[in-house]
């Protein structure tokens, strides 16, 4: 297995935590970006006693206002992947979620495309968002859905918008680029389970935060993935033929919304 570098933003965040030994036991690197210095012990206990090794790097995510900023901490990080593993989560002012989950979202969606040497950027959004009805739903869930989206109006206003963004971008590089959209339900803290992955004959149900991160070293490590967006919640399938599957059969969730062709 060849040896990454792994840019993990958000690594102080539960899924984060979970992911960064599942990526050092491969032997790989793992630079991950926490914003408060408090946190850089508790982060290097998860290096501890791994394969690979562990970098912890202090910056705040809020603070990046250009795609140069962005390309700034790439250069200096220089990772082959990114794991898009952060937010404000539509806490604290609006402001913050714009800053952090839709802004600095793109701007490392694009400085990473702009970056030669990266070759997947891995984005954690969530099952609902998407501008339109996913045509494998029925009129009633997406009528559901859309009622509790209200309640994360500034969240869902900018994920989408990332969502969307790295959909768009991810066109500048078809050849040698993967831009996946891993899209969870409702986070819970139950361990790695079985899985249903892909085009999810529903719209809501919980995701174990344990089986994200391991999904998301999965598609990593997959040699073969394309871009692409999969929805995942809990359910019958091992993590490890359900990414083989979509993988194999270039599942994409994609479908539907008003900017796919």
């Amino acid at each position: 297995m060849a040896a990454h570098h792994v840019l993990l933003l958000g690594g102080s965040g539960k899924v984060a935590q979970l992911m960064t030994p599942m990526l050092l036991q491969r032997s790989w690197t793992v630079t991950s970006i926490i914003r408060n210095p408090d946190q850089i012990a508790n982060l290097q206990k998860l290096g501890e006693g791994q394969s690979g090794k562990l970098n912890v790097l202090v910056r705040s995510l809020e603070d990046v206002k250009s795609d140069a900023q962005a390309k700034s901490i790439i250069d200096e990080v220089k990772p082959d992947y990114v794991v898009w593993s952060a937010g404000a989560g539509g806490k604290g002012a609006p402001e913050r979620t714009w800053a952090i989950d839709r802004d600095a979202a793109c701007h490392f969606i694009r400085a990473s495309v702009a970056t030669p040497t990266i070759t997947k950027f891995v984005m954690i959004s969530f099952i609902t968002s998407r501008l339109e009805k996913a045509p494998w739903w029925t009129d009633e869930m997406w009528k559901e859905a859309k009622v509790k989206l209200k309640q994360l109006e500034r969240y869902y206003q900018a994920k989408v918008a990332a969502d969307q963004v790295l959909y768009e971008e991810s066109k500048k590089r078809p050849a040698d680029f993967a831009a996946i959209c891993l899209r969870p339900g409702a986070l819970t803290l139950e361990p790695v389970g079985k899985v249903m992955l892909g085009r999810t004959p529903v719209t809501g149900g919980t995701s174990s935060r344990a089986s994200v991160a391991y999904l998301t070293a999965l598609l990593l490590e997959n040699e073969k993935v394309k871009s692409c967006w999969l929805d995942m919640l809990d359910g019958e399938e091992e993590p490890e033929a359900a990414v083989k599957r979509c993988v194999d059969e270039g599942v994409d969730c994609i479908q539907g919304e008003p900017y796919y062709p």
